[in-house]
């Protein structure tokens, strides 16, 4: 295993990681809240969660990761505030939230699939953990960090001596979010909710008995109790976008520490927005989000293009996203793949210097646009034997993911292949003129036409 070093949000530093366990790390990363499509926001900062286990996985680590699914809880508003979405979403569709919440659940899946993210070990959904959440709540209360409203069960963040060493913001200075209106009732401006009362007069879809009365959980309770109960006491990586650092993140460490006595995750990773055009994050609250449907599928365009353009910035920074973005991504692709097909299928061996090169980067604090721009410069090394960069690249994927086993097999249709076939018999008896005909005519089907030892090769165009 090679050095890994991780910026650490909570340290505000490039850190060493060392993990809990030797050889096994605990991740968790915070899931979607189903109540519509994952937009390409969303969709980069699950990308990045997926570059960061797949750089684990190539330093030989086995990772336990954990993904909550929100399908309860979540409100319009930053601070407990408003409408809860997944109640929200039925309103808007005439469906129950619970056919809201498997429906774009399924979604959200599909989108992985497609863009090559692999699963976690273990997926939790708030709407089933609901007992833990509850035992969470009471040990809180136990100790004396809640107080009750007429709306809810709170945590009193003033008792919670380190509430801001994530955030790193002054706790005075906190302003409740602004898309909220002021609630009288809280103690202080930054106390969240653990546990919020059903409406009187109105029975939610999603509810249930508790020690304090009917309703159901907060958003930040559920993470903790899922990210507990998934991993226990082997919390190495937590990981999420840059807009959970200030309330979703902060909230989480104060009331897990707070109910445990211990530390809450060792290490903290976020990703940047996806600004579109006019400077804003791409979000469902400011009307501007595209899905992955929208944008590439239903324009027959491979998901894996906007893989490579995550690949091609650092999560760190924000990712501009246009049209023109994805179409020249969609070139870079085919680009890529088609020095992959130059090369042919013959597999030799992995090049120990590139791929030493190719560590480096990634363990830098995943560094994909370096990992990116050396593995198509070694697959652009004619000092190194065929063979051997076709290895080398497999290997790099692993990482990378953007199919190139597969680019590596593929094969052009039958009547394109009987075409090279009847080519290859016409250069055997040097009969150049009607091979350059079946060329011109395999070329303007598509396709390009490159020549080995072998015979006629196709390539896509």
């Amino acid at each position: 295993m090679s050095t890994i070093f991780l910026y650490n949000t909570l340290s505000r530093e490039k850190e060493e990681f060392k993990p809990i366990k030797k050889g096994q790390i605990g991740l968790y990363t915070c899931g979607p809240t189903v109540y519509n499509y994952a937009h390409l926001g969303n969709l980069r900062t699950y990308l990045f969660e997926d570059f960061l286990k797949r750089v684990l996985l190539f330093n030989d680590y086995k990772v336990k990761h954990i993904m909550n699914i929100t399908d309860v809880g979540h409100l319009t508003g930053d601070r407990d505030m408003g409408e809860d979405k997944l109640e929200l979403g039925a309103k808007r569709e005439n469906k129950t939230a619970w056919e809201i919440a498997n429906f774009y659940l399924a979604a959200f899946k599909k989108d992985l699939e497609n863009l090559n993210i692999l699963a976690p070990s273990k997926w939790y959904k708030a709407t089933e953990t609901i007992r833990e959440q509850i035992k969470l709540i009471k040990t809180l209360e136990k100790k004396g960090y809640t107080y009750k409203t007429s709306d809810g069960i709170y945590f009193n963040t003033v008792k919670f001596g380190g509430y801001t060493k994530l955030s790193h913001q002054d706790l005075k200075s906190l302003q409740e979010g602004a898309r909220v209106e002021k609630n009288d009732e809280k103690r202080n401006l930054a106390d969240f909710a653990l546990w919020k009362f059903s409406p009187e007069n109105e029975q939610r879809q999603m509810e249930w008995k508790s020690p304090w009365g009917i309703g159901f959980p907060g958003w930040h309770t559920e993470c903790s109790a899922m990210s507990l109960k998934g991993l226990g006491k082997q919390l190495d990586i937590h990981c999420g976008g840059v807009d959970h650092i200030n309330v979703h993140h902060t909230n989480e460490i104060a009331q897990s520490e707070a109910a445990t006595g211990r530390k809450f995750f060792n290490y903290w990773l976020h990703g940047a927005f996806l600004i579109i055009s006019g400077g804003k994050k791409m979000a469902k609250s400011e009307g501007n989000f595209l899905t992955l449907k929208s944008e590439l599928l239903d324009r027959k365009i491979s998901p894996l293009a906007f893989r490579l353009a995550a690949l091609q910035v650092h999560y760190h920074k924000p990712m501009e996203y246009s049209a023109e973005t994805i179409l020249n991504a969609d070139q870079a692709l085919k680009s890529l793949y088609g020095r992959l097909e130059e090369l042919g299928e013959k597999v030799g061996k992995i090049n120990q210097k590139y791929r030493q090169r190719f560590i480096t980067a990634i363990n830098d604090d995943l560094n994909m646009p370096q990992a990116l721009a050396i593995t198509q410069q070694m697959l652009k090394d004619n000092t190194i034997k065929t063979e051997d960069r076709v290895a080398t690249a497999l290997d790099f994927d692993r990482v990378l993911a953007l199919n190139f086993k597969e680019q590596l097999s593929w094969q052009a249709p039958q009547p394109v292949l009987t075409l090279a076939k009847t080519r290859d018999e016409a250069r055997q008896v040097k009969d150049f003129s009607r091979a350059d005909d079946l060329r011109v005519k395999i070329e303007g089907l598509g396709y390009k036409v490159a020549d080995s030892s072998e015979g006629t090769r196709i390539l896509r165009s």
